[in-house]
């Protein structure tokens, strides 16, 4: 009987995988609306404001479409615990909490590939009827 080196083996299947075509997929979690104190004035950070959070990851899905199990699979509901998490940390800018944001997506998964986020705060008191304001940024 013969025998396998298993690590060449695997360099190998690892080659060839890299040549093959991947299945990209493309994350979107919409209209997360959260309720905190962002902003530069002194009154936006003690009476809070409504903001909407909308966010996409674009991940290899490979192996999370084959395997059919959440552990191969960027998983999007961590994902919004950490969308919330960062919401809850005051910042005077948006531009703050989405960095923050995108720097702890990408330090929790290697899956992303990568990923926008677009944050609006509702109803800004800028002085006229404003619907929102909104920062996008991608990474």
């Amino acid at each position: 009987m013969r025998t396998i080196n298993t690590s060449l083996f695997y360099h190998a299947f690892s080659l060839i995988l890299n040549f093959a075509e991947k299945i990209m997929g493309l994350i979107e979690i919409e209209g997360m609306k959260f309720y905190a104190f962002h902003g530069h004035f002194e009154s936006e950070q003690k009476v809070g404001n409504e903001f909407r959070v909308d966010l996409k990851i674009e991940t290899n899905c490979d192996r999370a479409a084959i395997s059919d199990n959440l552990n191969d699979a960027l998983n999007y509901q961590t994902a919004y615990e950490t969308v919330k998490k960062e919401m809850s940390v005051t910042s005077h800018l948006l531009e703050n909490v989405a960095k923050r944001v995108l720097d702890s997506l990408y330090s929790q998964s290697e899956l992303i590939i990568k990923a926008e986020i677009k944050i609006s705060k509702m109803n800004p008191p800028m002085g006229g009827e404003i619907e929102k304001v909104s920062v996008t940024m991608s990474r």
